[in-house]
């Protein structure tokens, strides 16, 4: 099969598009075949070393962890998975013609979806409903601030706290407003502007995808014994504030994504893909990946 290998850390050219082995797959595990991947941040941030203290790769390695695409084969312990159905999951090494994963991480894809809208889906469909679930945990009518809520973790998370009856702040750049303002929340808030952020007090959670000084800037609006779920660890600072942090990292949930994959099948919320573009054309989907100002997600297709 073909796949994108990873040599060593560092820059897009590190990643090669080659011939490699199909891999095996255990009793319990499914082999399927790849019609449609995308990227995530975490992909460039094990590319380039940035995260190796916490993802340990052996090289030539396989990144990717969206999967789309159907069954290949099983294992002899698997049921309910026949060959040629169309699955997905939140999985490792999916920028490659064909992956492994374990059957319990899989859920069909919707028939209104195609490969390559699915493809899209599990990383951060699964984030942001575990965000808003997991770690922040809000209350029917309490006051939520999303930050970075154009981007497929922040969509999928003000999907689900909307869903939960929290009332639900947009955090988006002032140029974004617009765009937010079809997003199904009660209130939009440029976080890139001090004047904007002033005016917000007694928030009783923020959900962050963005991190950096821009949720340190935010800390201040958390009323006291709120709480704060970040995708990005615990922030610089926030040990001074009476509030609760809540630092998770998103795990495979089968049931959970074939639920919102259904939802965005419904049209209750989408995750819009910027470009589609082939495999092997990785080095230049990383390059533009990088390059940022994108408005939706980069689909790798076999």
């Amino acid at each position: 099969m073909k796949a994108a290998l990873l040599y060593s850390y560092g820059d897009p050219e590190q990643l090669r598009y080659e011939e490699t082995t199909v891999p095996k797959y255990g009793d319990n595990e499914v082999l399927v075949k790849v019609r449609a991947t995308s990227i995530n941040p975490i992909d460039v941030k094990i590319r380039s070393g940035a995260a190796k203290s916490r993802f340990s790769i052996e090289f030539p390695a396989i990144l990717g962890r969206d999967l789309s695409g159907e069954v290949a084969e099983s294992g002899r312990n698997v049921q309910g998975f026949p060959e040629g159905m169309r699955v997905m999951a939140l999985a490792n090494g999916t920028y490659a013609e064909y992956t492994v994963a374990k059957a319990d991480v899989l859920a069909p894809i919707p028939n209104a979806l195609s490969f390559e809208q699915a493809g899209a889906l599990p990383l951060v469909t699964t984030t942001g409903a575990q965000l808003i679930e997991r770690a922040v945990k809000p209350k029917a009518g309490q006051t939520l601030l999303v930050t970075g809520a154009l981007g497929g973790v922040g969509r999928s998370a003000v999907h689900v706290a909307h869903k939960l009856g929290a009332r639900v702040l947009a955090g988006v750049r002032a140029k974004e407003k617009e765009e937010a303002a079809k997003l199904k929340v009660d209130g939009i808030v440029a976080i890139d502007s001090e004047v904007e952020i002033e005016h917000l007090h007694d928030l009783d959670a923020i959900a962050d995808t963005v991190g950096g000084t821009t949720i340190q800037r935010l800390l201040k609006t958390i009323r006291k014994g709120g709480v704060l779920g970040s995708v990005l660890g615990q922030p610089e600072g926030a040990d001074k504030y009476d509030i609760r942090v809540e630092a998770f990292m998103a795990q495979p949930e089968a049931s959970r994504l074939d639920q919102l994959a259904e939802d965005v099948a419904h049209h209750e919320f989408s995750i819009p893909i910027a470009r589609t573009m082939k495999l092997q054309d990785i080095q230049e989907a990383h390059r533009i990946f990088e390059r940022g100002g994108l408005s939706g997600k980069i689909v790798l297709v076999p």
